[in-house]
């Protein structure tokens, strides 16, 4: 496919991203994860394992060859911290691209930018490929673009919310300004919630807990592929302008009196 989400100069055929968290075992993981075609793999580094080969490793089922492996930095509340969860994760081996995550307040879970900015500076000079997790905020944005992040994620809602995209005016500024990907990352509840994301013009979908915590996690993973698909085609397409009156689906030429 030619449209394709390129992210540190490789395509990927998927813009869904997908976390590794809060199932049952690695064994749905990896189900759920192979039903939802995901190519890029998000990973705590600090709560799943994909460092210590002498236990059970996330990375004994899934094949860093065919999936490319996202370590995240989930759990970190400075940019000190931050950074030394990406250097843990590149001396594993598993590259690096890395999605940037410094929180600044537990109940939310809402980023602490200036710490992001701080750590991503520094993760830029080193030669990572940084995919910062920030508020809905334009502003940021552009500065984390002009930093050289290779994207920017911002967030829907509160992780694990639910919620969906609660301030569309502000994607709306972030996308039409940005020169990087856009992937919305936290607060998606279901597929309607991507295919939106996705008809907006954002680049990309990621999420751990619609999948993880539905009833059905193989089955919310099939139908969260479809609608980022779905959301990306009508994108591409071109919608209809919104009228507040009717407008005659056939032409009014050559009716018959």
């Amino acid at each position: 496919m030619a449209d394709q989400l390129n992210l540190g100069g490789v395509g990927y055929r998927s813009r869904l991203i997908v976390g590794t968290g809060k199932y049952k075992d690695f064994s749905e993981t990896k189900q759920a994860i192979e039903v939802s075609g995901a190519e890029i793999v998000t990973v705590a580094v600090r709560r799943v394992n994909i460092t210590d080969s002498n236990k059970e490793n996330l990375l004994d089922y899934l094949d860093p060859k065919k999936f490319t492996i996202l370590p995240n930095t989930a759990g970190c509340y400075t940019a000190e911290e931050a950074i030394r969860t990406c250097h843990l994760a590149r001396e594993a081996g598993v590259g690096k691209m890395i999605k940037l995550e410094v929180i600044g307040d537990d109940k939310t879970l809402f980023p602490d930018i200036p710490a992001t900015l701080e750590a991503a500076r520094v993760l830029v000079k080193e030669g990572f490929v940084v995919l910062p997790y920030i508020t809905d905020d334009p502003i940021t944005a552009k500065r984390l673009e002009e930093i050289g992040c290779a994207a920017v994620m911002p967030l829907a809602a509160p992780i694990g919310s639910g919620l969906g995209i609660r301030n569309p005016y502000n994607i709306r500024i972030i996308l039409e300004h940005a020169g990087i990907p856009v992937i919305v990352d936290a607060g998606v509840g279901t597929a309607s919630d991507a295919a939106i994301a996705m008809e907006m013009g954002c680049d990309g979908v990621l999420m751990n807990t619609a999948i993880a915590g539905a009833k059905d996690p193989l089955l919310m993973a099939e139908a969260m592929r479809l609608g980022v698909e779905a959301g990306r085609k009508a994108f591409l397409a071109g919608r209809i302008a919104k009228k507040l009156y009717a407008t005659a689906s056939s032409p009014l030429d050559g009716i018959l009196h």
